[in-house]
């Protein structure tokens, strides 16, 4: 039963912290651009793995199977920004 009553006041503690700051335009950003952001650090990560791969494959077949996935983040990535 603590607990409950432990996480409303956590509740109510973040409530009125985000009820009382002014809303800034010049930091703020909107949640799309916030998404965005994500998927491209997501997308640049996943680069940096295949990219890891790559430079330690020997078959053929993975090579181009690892370069085709990497043309790939790139595009998505480049429509993203």
């Amino acid at each position: 039963m603590a607990r409950g009553w432990e996480s409303k006041d956590v509740e109510a503690q973040v409530e009125s912290v985000e009820t009382s700051k002014p809303p800034t335009k010049h930091g703020q950003k909107s949640v799309e651009q916030h998404l965005r952001e994500q998927s491209i650090n997501d997308l640049q990560m996943s680069r940096t793995r295949i990219t890891n791969d790559l430079a330690s494959a020997t078959n053929p077949h993975h090579r181009k199977s690892l370069e085709a996935a990497l043309a790939h983040l790139d595009k998505k990535i480049a429509e993203l920004s």
